[in-house]
């Protein structure tokens, strides 16, 4: 035997060992069930976790943010931190205190968000003005570790941004994700549901123009029966939005007679000129045409009403007394501020 034809005799039958051992065969059940040896080893896939089909991430979850209608109560605030004498902006991860302690009802392992109240919000729309509520920026949140007698000292644990001396201090909201719907397309002709109708007032970046998975803010709540998890479509009247327009004249206008264009258009008959108004009210009685033009203005204007039309979905994070948070999960085209949205 040579030294090759050796270590495959050696090597071979340890191998099938520490294979029978790992998938829990016995040499003795082979020998018992020959119809084992020809069975190959299952290997177990395992569907999506229930994590993956969340529409939104803990961080988006909780740096929403919302408009909230109610005042704020008495709460901490934040005062100082570890190492304010070289920064003045803090994240996750550094130590800032607060000027209430044991006093007020504080305890090491509260919990709190960080927020910053940003003015007052009133309706710009007719559907709903007034009062809307005070746009509430969800910075954080924090952990207390260690208190005092009128002081706190903690740690930040999720930023949602730079926290900054004098935000404020609020429990932490209970918000679950919505779960993901299936993957269909968005359906850009789907009819009216006939459930309440509200605009898409804000985004919680400032930006004008928004698109998919952007957090936006609409002008129904609460005491519109809006629930968190609801589905709505944004859409808009036929012709409007887009920040250019287009101008409803003819390529050309029309001529009685001679060549009167900018590149021999012709006169009235010419295919460039203006097309003439299809309508007893301007036709002679000899069956001619005058040459009042029909234009795409007047179309319009005179047309049935037309489907709307359907640029995008979102769901609800958060439901406030008149407005909600919501998430943008689709879209078709554009999407932006002033955009009307139904409760599908």
């Amino acid at each position: 035997m040579t030294a090759s034809q050796l270590t495959r005799h050696l090597i071979f039958p340890t191998i099938c060992l520490l294979l029978f051992a790992a998938t829990g065969i016995s040499q003795t059940n082979l020998v018992a069930n020959p119809e084992l040896a020809q069975q190959k080893p299952t290997i177990q896939v395992t569907g999506p976790t229930e994590r993956e089909t969340l529409v939104a991430g803990r961080s988006t979850l909780y740096c929403a943010g919302q408009i909230r209608y109610q005042n704020l109560p008495k709460t901490p605030e934040i005062v100082g931190a570890e190492q304010e004498q070289e920064q003045r902006t803090f994240v996750e991860g550094d130590v800032v205190y607060l000027n209430w302690g044991s006093q007020q009802g504080i305890k090491p392992g509260d919990q709190f968000e960080i927020i910053r109240p940003r003015g007052d919000v009133k309706g710009v729309h007719r559907e709903k003005s007034g009062f809307l509520g005070v746009f509430i920026q969800e910075v954080g949140q924090l952990e207390v570790f260690k208190v005092s007698e009128h002081t706190a000292a903690a740690q930040i644990t999720l930023s949602c941004g730079t926290v900054l001396l004098g935000d404020l201090l609020t429990p932490i909201p209970t918000r679950d994700s919505p779960k993901q719907r299936a993957e269909i397309p968005l359906d850009r002709f789907a009819d009216p549901s006939g459930k309440q109708v509200g605009r898409l007032m804000m985004s919680r970046d400032g930006r004008e123009m928004v698109t998919k998975n952007d957090v936006v803010y609409i002008d129904i709540g609460a005491e519109d029966k809006l629930v968190a998890g609801e589905y709505l479509t944004i859409y808009r009247p036929l012709g409007t939005g887009n920040i250019t327009r287009v101008v409803d004249e003819e390529v050309a206008r029309g001529r009685a007679s001679g060549f009167q264009s900018d590149i021999f258009r012709g006169g009235g008959v010419s295919i460039q000129a203006q097309r003439a108004k299809d309508s007893t009210a301007f036709v002679e009685a000899n069956g001619h045409y005058h040459y009042r033009p029909i234009t795409t203005h007047e179309i319009k204007r005179h047309r049935p009403v037309m489907p709307r039309k359907i640029v995008g979905e979102m769901v609800i994070l958060d439901v406030q007394t008149r407005t909600a948070t919501a998430l943008i999960t689709k879209v078709a085209s554009e999407v932006h501020t002033g955009d009307w949205v139904e409760i599908q």
